[in-house]
């Protein structure tokens, strides 16, 4: 790729870790100029992306290593990013939220080694972090973001917490599963050239093959995964569903689950997560998104039955007989069933939310209009709302 002066991103934990030596001694080996950027944020920030920014344009790398699950990869996006095209740190950022600049031209060459499997960050051009005057998560969204290089390797999941492979897991299974349920690329808007068109396409025939194999691989695999951590061949499959999920969202796109995530995430209160640093307060990524799913599909499923009755099969759930007007339903169960196996809270409220902060949910999320739009069935404030209301509890 070119590389001789490497900017290695990674977080304080990983960096004590032997396979983060490997990489390091590796690049070395190989005659590369290594700096090590170890402050890497679990949830990163727009603070935490301009520190990273400030890190990499002060080093005149030409190119990037991240070891790390999606925070560090989005990180180090971000970084090259805007060492390489300076600008105001909003520029970049999704509209309406920020200007939504378009990336003018290449970025240096990125490999990324994801540690966790669930962002499938690797394989997009997607990078994402709290905005932290808004309370909510956003991003910025560019095909240049996308890696050069993703390597792939589950050994390095042996030493995750098992809560930690559910929340990822978990949004592997929304990546896979708002994918395959998204507004059809065949409904929007043709724009006047290709080059116009949006990273996320909506739901289509190259995606949905990655979207349903990684549920079925998913649904078949994350209690075993997250149950005992010597099981390598599910947390081999479970990191395989990730990259799937990754190819199939990154072309596709997500939609209201993540949406409303992006406020579930940014106005935490007091929740400290199991398996994550304690710290601060934070919501981890894939559980602040499958908390709000099964409402979601419950109300998406009259556009598009079908596919819910579909995703519902590939995650284990027996199909026979169900009606299409019961497809909602019968996915919101299965997704609950996997929830409740895997110990994930059951609701918002078991995050602290309460009815009395809707209001402040929805404002966070109803700006996310990248996602919003790309829902099979239109979201209004009131539905949004309403929706909130749904995902406080499930059983």
């Amino acid at each position: 790729l070119g590389m001789s002066r490497v900017a290695l991103f990674t977080d304080s934990k990983i960096r004590n870790l032997p396979f983060f030596e490997t990489v390091r001694r590796s690049l070395l080996g190989a005659g590369m100029d290594v700096e090590v950027y170890d402050r890497v944020s679990v949830e990163p920030t727009d603070g935490s992306f301009q520190s990273a920014a400030a890190f990499a344009r002060a080093g005149h790398f030409d190119g990037y290593v991240s070891i790390g699950g999606g925070s560090t990869i989005d990180t180090a996006k971000a970084a090259n990013l805007y060492a390489t095209y300076p600008a105001e740190f909003s520029a970049y950022v999704n509209a309406p939220i920020g200007a939504g600049q378009t990336v003018p031209g290449p970025l240096k060459p990125h490999i990324a080694c994801p540690t966790t499997s669930g962002t499938g960050s690797e394989c997009t051009g997607i990078a994402i972090f709290d905005l932290v005057s808004m309370g909510a998560k956003t991003g910025i969204v560019s095909r240049r973001l996308k890696p050069s290089l993703g390597i792939i390797d589950p050994d390095v999941t042996r030493s995750l917490p098992g809560e930690v492979v559910a929340c990822s897991g978990f949004d592997v299974l929304s990546h896979a599963l708002e994918s395959y349920t998204a507004l059809p690329y065949t409904r929007r808007k043709r724009p006047m050239n290709g080059e116009a068109r949006p990273l996320s396409q909506g739901a289509n025939p190259y995606s949905d093959i990655a979207c349903l194999e990684a549920l079925r691989i998913l649904g078949g695999n994350i209690e075993r995964a997250v149950a005992d951590a010597r099981d390598d061949e599910a947390r081999e499959q479970m990191m395989f569903a990730a990259t799937l999920a990754g190819i199939g969202f990154g072309n596709a796109g997500c939609h209201a689950p993540h949406g409303m995530s992006y406020s579930v995430s940014g106005l935490v209160k007091e929740f400290r997560p199991s398996g994550y640093p304690q710290e601060a307060a934070i919501v981890p990524h894939g559980m602040s998104v499958i908390v709000n799913s099964p409402a979601v599909f419950r109300f998406t499923a009259a556009a598009c039955p079908g596919r819910h009755l579909e995703t519902a099969q590939a995650l284990g759930a027996d199909i026979t007989g169900v009606a299409e007007s019961d497809a909602g339903e019968l996915l919101s169960n299965r997704i609950v069933e996997l929830m409740r196996a895997t110990r994930m809270p059951n609701g918002l409220s078991a995050l602290g939310y309460t009815s009395a902060d809707t209001e402040a949910l929805t404002d966070g999320a109803f700006p996310q209009r990248r996602l919003f739009m790309n829902t099979p069935r239109d979201v209004s404030r009131d539905d949004l709302r309403a929706l909130f209301e749904s995902a406080m509890a499930y059983w």
